[in-house]
């Protein structure tokens, strides 16, 4: 979305060359709007060659995917993927490694990149919550379908191959 207002005087914007592109600016208070990608973080934990995913209740209703939310403002991307995993699986995760990053641009209206750690269960018990209907293990070579995201597909592949 592009402002027509300046968010921090309320003068209206006009157009200014930044960062090799033409953007929305303000003369007054020299404001730049930017459109910058949010971050999403997910899990990828496994039971030998089974991974865990989830189905959306929200967006994507009744699509697959790879447990994952938002990272907060003022949140450690970290911390977000252990919250947001804890939030739909209710479980507790050890991030061991990061496992995938990937840009997002599937949805033109929210540009994203996408962490994708991987993490093993410390504790909590296995139920969906949040924003999915159902959580469970899913053999690698029948996963169900379809899934939500594109970049999704690519991180099991890679997992595949891994695992190969």
């Amino acid at each position: 979305m592009e402002f027509r207002y300046c968010p921090m005087c309320g003068k209206m914007l006009g157009r200014r060359h930044a960062a090799d592109q033409e953007r929305p600016a303000c003369d007054g208070c020299g404001f730049v709007q930017y459109r910058n990608p949010a971050v999403g973080v997910a899990v990828v934990v496994r039971e030998g060659a089974a991974v865990l995913l989830g189905r959306r209740a929200g967006s994507y209703h009744g699509h697959w995917c790879i447990p994952c939310g938002y990272v907060e403002w003022d949140e450690d991307v970290r911390q977000a993927a252990c919250r947001e995993f804890r939030e739909e699986t209710g479980l507790e995760v050890q991030l061991t490694g990061i496992y995938a990053v990937h840009s997002n641009f599937h949805n033109p209206r929210q540009h994203t990149v996408g962490i994708w750690f991987a993490g093993e269960v410390t504790g909590g018990s296995l139920a969906a919550g949040d924003d999915l209907l159902e959580v469970g293990f899913f053999p690698l070579d029948t996963l169900p379908t379809p899934l939500a995201f594109p970049t999704d597909r690519l991180v099991l592949e890679q997992l595949r191959r891994d695992l190969g």
